[in-house]
């Protein structure tokens, strides 16, 4: 049989992977984008058998630059491509508007980096992600800080986007639950680039912490300004300020240990050789280093290709069940959804920076 013919023999898988790979947070999409891309070489290496009938896996890749309006166009536009399923998208404020478009195709949808709780609560039976949502994660860095850092008075400040906000919220929430106050609460958005006027007046509460809810973009020069008030202020907040851009994003201002963060996800010893593992052969491929959620966006793909493997069919109506009854063992950890979708007993992992390097502290759930 000649190649031509080999290949229109095989049935094409088409995995849609939507994120932002423009903009300011563009580094976290195409990490994510090249997470999902190894997962396809991967399936492809495989030479994967669905239903007696071997299958070639393509991403479809599409830019939604973290805008809500391009996402739901990008969704409109796999939906119309006929994928098979779709990994994405990046942030609350595009995967959110674009569900609504899944849900009505019936085509399976797995986040790999959204965390509003919003997401899952839809009533959309497509929706499932592989990482803790923001409740989690706000509860656990507000516990974080108030008994191993010993902040009591925090000033809180976010970006007004769906990420920012919810995770803000829930921190807020937890804080004072556990004991904590907030000391302030300030707003800004995820274009701005002045923040005197709100750190002034957060300067003048005297706070032990500043949370910030948003992305490394406004993180990063945030922390040079806060140096150039004279705050020495720790700064904490969740997956968007939790990599090695935030160091050169604030121009070196930010001194070794004053960043906490948090990402969703994360292994313990047992889990850390098949994770670096993902690390070695991502830099193998790609030449570069993983940012925060490549390997999510891996399993992603993976847990699409498992359930389509189990219900012996690609077809999205006849695989969606078999998503939602999925006990898969990933790089990134144990893989299953709760009734909403969400992931069961999500792990989070707590970090700071030495170096302008992540530095981990600490694997929770």
């Amino acid at each position: 049989m000649s190649l031509a013919s080999l290949a229109s023999a095989q049935e094409v898988v088409k995995i849609g992977h939507v994120a932002a790979v423009t903009g300011p947070v563009a580094y976290f999409g195409k990490d994510t984008e090249n997470g999902a891309r190894l997962a396809i070489d991967a399936l492809n290496a495989r030479a994967v058998v669905i239903a007696g009938k071997k299958v070639r896996f393509e991403l479809a890749a599409e830019d939604d630059a973290g805008e809500p309006h391009q996402a739901t166009t990008v969704a409109q536009k796999l939906v119309d491509a006929r994928v098979n399923g779709v990994v994405g998208h990046q942030t609350s404020g595009t995967t959110i508007p674009a569900s609504n478009i899944y849900f009505t195709a019936g085509i399976p949808q797995i986040s790999h980096s959204s965390t509003s709780p919003k997401y899952t609560r839809q009533g959309f039976n497509t929706t499932f992600r592989v990482v803790a949502n923001d409740t989690q994660l706000g509860r656990a860095l507000a516990r974080y800080a108030v008994k191993a850092m010993a902040a009591r008075r925090v000033a809180v400040i976010d970006d007004r986007t769906a990420y920012g906000q919810g995770l803000a919220a829930e921190f807020a929430k937890e804080l004072q639950q556990q004991g904590g106050s907030v000391a302030a609460r300030e707003f800004t958005n995820d274009k701005a680039t002045d923040f005197n006027a709100i750190l002034t007046k957060i300067k003048g509460t005297q706070p032990d912490l500043v949370f910030y809810g948003g992305m490394n973009a406004v993180a990063g020069p945030m922390l040079r300004q806060m140096k150039q008030l004279g705050m020495q202020t720790r700064m904490m907040g969740g997956d968007g300020i939790c990599s090695d851009e935030i160091d050169k994003l604030s121009g070196g201002a930010m001194a070794d240990g004053q960043v906490v963060c948090a990402e969703a996800g994360g292994v313990d010893s047992s889990g850390k050789a098949a994770l670096d593992d993902f690390r070695a052969a991502y830099r193998k491929r790609f030449g570069i280093d993983v940012q925060i959620n490549a390997p999510y966006a891996y399993d992603a793909v993976m847990v699409l290709a498992d359930a389509m493997v189990r219900a012996g069919s690609t077809a999205p109506a006849k695989y969606l069940p078999a998503v939602a009854k999925t006990h898969y063992k990933g790089v990134t950890g144990p893989i299953a959804f709760d009734q909403y979708g969400d992931i069961r007993d999500g792990t989070l992992t707590l970090y700071t920076f030495k170096g302008g390097h992540r530095s981990m502290l600490a694997v929770t759930r």
